[in-house]
């Protein structure tokens, strides 16, 4: 019988790949959507044939449980949370509910429906925030500098609890940044290829941007998805970094879109220091040796080719 998987968040960038790669592997998808009053599945049209969907929300544990017992899965991957750091400083409650609160009771639905299932949360390298060494492993000390980083850290901590007192199988994965064609315009890696691409097609003008010299660790969401699958596979749940190991800062990103769009940074890139976080975090840099050992996963795409290949797709989607 084809292994069940329940998806919450399947409309973002990380549900989307996930949901491909578990159809791919013989899956019965199933994903967890918010109502609200402008539907958003413009990133899972193209699966809308292949999957089902359930209503269900983190703020309602009604939902989640109706959600679990309607779907019944074998793995579930809570990736629905508050996702854009910057808004965490807009709306810090909404984000403990979301990313923390909401992850007890996504599991405390999972004691209640489906015990036995498999359980993948979604972690960040913003619970790392001011770092305590270079690089970041599973051991760690944790210092969020943003509430959506604090509210991580209740809910990586929450589901190493829960695995502890309960036996639930469930594995947080502490994922490093990570784009794609799919990643949303307010992130900055994003803003950067779209605006290359716009700027070369004569749509825009000027780029935007606050720190450039604010480094992150950044690969691939479809590679990151895969270590997610990789988790739930082994029979004993554990805590994983997935990263790439090596740094850029934000001026490399510009360069490389600006190079792959063919233009000058020069006449178009302009700083503002309103959009430089109240509180910057500092060096993430990911070790994912523990995942390369036990696993057996390490990145295949390398930041170059990930920022080229997102100039391209921004280019055929604004020429469309």
């Amino acid at each position: 019988m084809e292994p069940r998987a329940l998806i919450t968040g399947i409309t973002g960038q990380d549900g989307s790949y996930l949901a491909e790669l578990l159809l791919e592997r013989g899956y019965e998808v199933h994903g967890m959507v918010r109502r609200s009053s402008v539907e958003r599945f413009d990133r899972i049209e193209h699966l809308r044939g292949k999957i089902t969907l359930h209503q269900g929300d983190l703020l309602d544990q009604r939902s989640l449980v109706d959600a679990m017992r309607a779907s019944r899965p074998d793995e579930i991957y809570n990736l629905a949370a508050m996702s854009f750091v910057a808004v965490s400083w807009v709306q810090p409650t909404l984000t403990a509910e979301f990313s923390g609160v909401g992850v007890t009771r996504i599991l405390e639905a999972v004691r209640e429906a489906c015990p036995e299932a498999r359980f993948y949360q979604a972690s960040s390298s913003e619970m790392f925030g001011k770092v305590r060494e270079v690089p970041q492993t599973e051991l760690t000390a944790f210092y969020p500098r943003s509430p959506y980083g604090v509210a991580k850290a209740y809910g990586h901590f929450i589901t190493v609890n829960y695995r502890e007192s309960y036996g639930l199988h469930a594995t947080s994965g502490i994922l490093f940044n990570h784009e794609s064609p799919r990643r949303g315009l307010e992130f900055v890696t994003r803003k950067v290829t779209w605006h290359a691409a716009a700027i070369k097609l004569g749509l825009a003008d000027k780029l935007t941007l606050g720190n450039l010299d604010a480094e992150r660790d950044w690969g691939y969401a479809k590679d990151y998805v895969e270590a997610m699958w990789l988790m739930l596979q082994r029979d004993e749940p554990a805590d994983y970094v997935i990263a790439t190991g090596i740094a850029h800062s934000v001026r490399d990103c510009v360069e490389v879109a600006f190079d792959q769009a063919g233009l000058s940074i020069e006449n178009h890139v302009v700083t503002d220091p309103s959009l430089v976080r109240p509180a910057e975090v500092d060096h993430l840099i990911g070790d994912c040796t523990k995942a390369r050992e036990q696993l057996g996963w390490q990145p295949s795409t390398d930041f170059e080719t990930l920022i080229r290949l997102m100039v391209d797709a921004d280019l055929a989607l604004l020429s469309s």
